[in-house]
């Protein structure tokens, strides 16, 4: 059994899961965790939903500025090509442009790349190394190339006009002279190593190169193995397609020197560090303002080239400068999700123990590596729910002439939960066992928690077994039968795919929490991890009102403005809740704390002779009280504090969808899907089950219809609408039965894991498995995402030929 007890694997240390990395003193902790919860785990409505349904949003498209001026981009036709010139007269000759600005104009003026950061650098993170060990060489992200485009719709030159007719209109007259060159889209023709180069300085495009595991035993495992399964899958790529295509509004202040930007974003502290080194300026000198966001999944976690640009724009016109991106320019440029190829084999005994796992991980991260996250993030989850005692993984990285990718919701956790569930399946069948009970027979058992994994992670709690028997029960696995001989009276196939998972979530490990009490006695909480749609306006106060015993609706949060908000890591990696809600407990702590000894001068008493309950102190045997407002009122009642968590949590938990076909159209139609997902300690249903249904919806839309699909002889994307990528919807998506389990982490006082990526991360394999399992009496054994239904006609085309030729699947 790999647990904690016997994690003497060469290179891993075991990581005390007793106490969050940065502890509070004792008094805190048994505060938080003698809390009452009069408003944590209860199915509060969200505050902010009657603002946004009646039109009070703050979307970054709502802000206007007076006198501002409109910014087009002009594009890349091809997805590699050397820039010989640019011609810029015609369009400084149109009406109503006020400027024309190159990559060049850029470099005098001193712009900076974007600096990105992009290898994941906690504390427990996976380490990916450049080829042969060190820093990896990751594409420089200049607003604006001088030398070469890389891929088709990169950003040459930007023109700004009185009217974003005027703007779109003079683009087109931008002359560019190009030098095309040969290019690589896929990830693994882009390996090989005859590719074009997509960089110079990486003659072969794999930038990173990484191993993790025991190689060693992992090839004694295999050689011994009574059994072993292969397989090789893609991961196909797809875009968030936010509601509201990617904005911003800029503007510079003269006088001041300063600069101002509205856009939408995962986290304004981070983009306001990253756009003032692009600038060269002192980050004070950049004031960032990003309240409601139109969608992002991870898509907007990362600074895009528009918004340096509308700020230097901004300063070169002398005018505020308003960039909003068409649909078709988002779908083209939009960092991009997803792309991994992944060659996976599984070492089994005569039983259908697991013995050992290799992998080769391939990821394609676009022109520039913008992100490492997807890579490092589901290396460390190779073997998924399983216990598995060895395993071996190469990691690598490669370049190709595509847009960027990113994090994208559960960034490389549903992309390993696909290929470890996929291979299980397919173990089953070639050992002719039942696939839930060689599931079974292999899951990490609880008595194993904390477990650590074949590759180092420690899984912090869990109950793997439980949750699998509550998912089958809620779907009814034992009814399926019947239900598919009635869906065969009608003419139809049904099938049903079943996968277990467990995610990570780490994150940046540091958040600052503010907290004021006013003399009105409502409390203004200023927290630097701010929302894209899970409803934080209501989850961080019903935290906060449940430390300070006060109603929720007297609870402020306060976010998404950096000359308000000074440190924040922001909404990714399912860190939001955790760290906030870790921070902010502590901070009600501290600001009790304050209170105590304050109301103790107040009354004239012995601050242990005080009684807190519902807002107020009261002296033991008396009727003297003094509430937090009163304190208040006397003088400003704040503390602020800071934490630091680094030890991850893990997610985990079942999910099964059933699908039924048509034979006649290949249509696919879901008939039920049901989750269990484990996310610690919920600290609103309402809100975690809306995120359950949101991330299956977003799982399923990959499996089922969504792909950034391209034109590998141009390189030109063939996605560039929505009359052209396939979507979710709400007549496309069945009504999903969920179940929350609350196995409380012991990594942090709350007990969080994560609610937000837990839907989506199984999702792709329970669809595919579904559809495998619907088409197996017709031959058809490997399908590939999306499963659409020309997917499905060619499968079983192939099928029908494999048969009539003889040949045994």
């Amino acid at each position: 059994m790999n647990s904690m007890s016997g994690a003497g694997k060469p290179g891993f240390e075991p990581v005390d899961l007793s106490v969050p990395a940065q502890a509070a003193n004792t008094a805190e902790m048994e505060l938080i965790r003698n809390s009452l919860f009069r408003h944590i785990g209860k199915p509060v409505e969200r505050k902010e939903d009657r603002r946004l349904l009646t039109g009070r949003g703050r979307f970054t498209d709502d802000f206007a500025l007076p006198g501002q001026v409109y910014a087009a981009m002009v594009r890349a036709p091809h997805p590699h090509a050397r820039i010989v010139a640019i011609d810029r007269q015609p369009a400084l000759d149109a009406p109503g442009v006020l400027a024309v600005l190159t990559g060049w104009d850029a470099l005098e003026d001193g712009l900076g790349p974007i600096p990105h950061n992009p290898v994941p650098s906690t504390k427990h993170d996976m380490k990916l190394t450049a080829p042969g060990g060190g820093e990896p060489f990751i594409g420089p992200h200049l607003l604006l190339p001088v030398d070469k485009v890389r891929h088709v719709g990169e950003a040459v030159a930007i023109v700004v006009a009185e009217s974003a007719a005027e703007a779109a209109d003079a683009a087109e007259l931008v002359g560019i002279d190009y030098e095309v060159l040969p290019h690589v889209t896929d990830g693994a023709e882009a390996a090989r190593a005859d590719a074009p180069a997509v960089w110079d300085e990486v003659p072969g495009n794999v930038f990173i190169e990484s191993r993790f595991g025991d190689w060693e035993a992992t090839d004694a495992a295999f050689a011994r193995a009574a059994h072993v399964v292969t397989a090789d899958y893609h991961v196909n790529r797809v875009t968030a397609v936010t509601i509201e295509p990617r904005a911003c509004l800029a503007a510079f202040d003269a006088e001041t020197g300063r600069y101002t930007l509205y856009a939408g974003s995962g986290g304004a502290v981070k983009q306001k560090r990253e756009l003032s080194t692009v600038l060269g300026i002192a980050p004070e000198d950049l004031r960032v303002l990003s309240f409601d966001v139109g969608g992002n999944f991870g898509a907007r976690n990362r600074v895009y080239v528009e918004f340096g640009l509308a700020l230097w724009a901004s300063r070169r016109t002398g005018r505020p400068v308003k960039y909003t991106a068409t649909r078709s320019e988002a779908f083209l440029t939009d960092y991009q999700g997803r792309d991994l190829h992944s060659h996976v084999e599984l070492a089994l005994d005569a039983e259908g123990r697991f013995l050992a796992l290799r992998a080769d991980n391939l990821s394609n991260v676009g022109a520039r590596c913008v992100s490492l996250s997807p890579l490092g993030k589901g290396s460390g989850l190779i073997t998924g729910s399983y216990d598995i005692p060895v395993a071996a993984l190469r990691a690598r990285a490669v370049f190709t002439n595509t847009m960027c990718t990113q994090a994208y919701r559960s960034s490389g956790r549903p992309e390993v939960t696909y290929a470890i569930e996929r291979l299980v399946e397919k173990a089953a069948e070639q050992l002719g066992m039942d696939p839930l009970e060689l599931r079974r027979r292999n899951l990490v058992p609880e008595a194993a928690m904390p477990y650590m994994n074949a590759v180092g992670q420690v899984y912090d709690s869990g109950t793997y077994e439980k949750n699998m028997d509550r998912a089958l029960a809620l779907f009814d696995w034992d009814g399926f039968a019947a239900r598919k001989a009635e869906a065969a009276s009608r003419g139809r196939w049904l099938g049903r795919g079943f996968a277990n998972y467990v995610e990570s979530s780490i994150g940046s490990p540091r958040e600052r929490a503010e907290i004021e009490i006013r003399a009105d006695g409502s409390v203004a909480v200023v927290i630097g991890t701010q929302p894209s749609g899970q409803g934080h306006e209501t989850s961080f106060a019903q935290v906060v009102a449940d430390m300070l015993q006060l109603p929720v609706a007297q609870v402020e949060i306060v976010l998404g403005d950096t000359d308000v908000v000074s440190v924040g890591g922001g909404s990714h990696s399912g860190r939001s809740m955790r760290h906030a809600g870790t921070v902010m407990a502590m901070a009600s702590a501290d600001l009790l704390a304050e209170a105590r000894a304050r109301a103790a001068r107040t009354l004239d008493a012995d601050p242990a002779a005080l009684e807190y309950e519902g807002g107020a102190f009261r002296l033991q045997g008396s009727n003297q009280t003094v509430s937090l407002s009163e304190l208040a009122a006397q003088a400003p009642l704040r503390v602020a504090r800071d934490n630091e968590m680094h030890t991850p949590v893990f997610p985990n938990g079942a999910a099964i969808c059933e699908v039924e076909i048509d034979p006649e159209t290949c249509h696919v139609a879901i008939t039920r899907y049901v989750s269990v997902d484990d996310v610690g300690r919920c600290i609103n249903p309402l809100i975690v089950h809306g995120q359950t249904h949101g991330g299956i919806a977003q799982g399923v839309g990959q499996a089922m219809w969504e792909e950034c699909s391209l034109d590998a002889a141009t390189g030109q994307p063939l996605a560039g609408s929505l009359m052209d990528y396939g979507m979710p919807r709400a007549d496309n998506m069945p009504f999903f039965v969920s179940e929350i389990a609350e196995v409380i982490s012991p990594t942090n006082p709350l007990g969080i894991k994560a609610g937000g990526e837990g839907g989506t991360t199984p999702a792709l394999a329970t669809v595919t498995l579904a559809v495998l399992d619907a088409l197996r009496d017709q031959g058809v054994r490997d399908i590939s995402m999306p499963v659409t239904p020309y997917a499905i006609w060619r499968a079983l085309r192939d099928a029908r030929t494999r048969r009539s030729e003889g040949q045994d699947q």
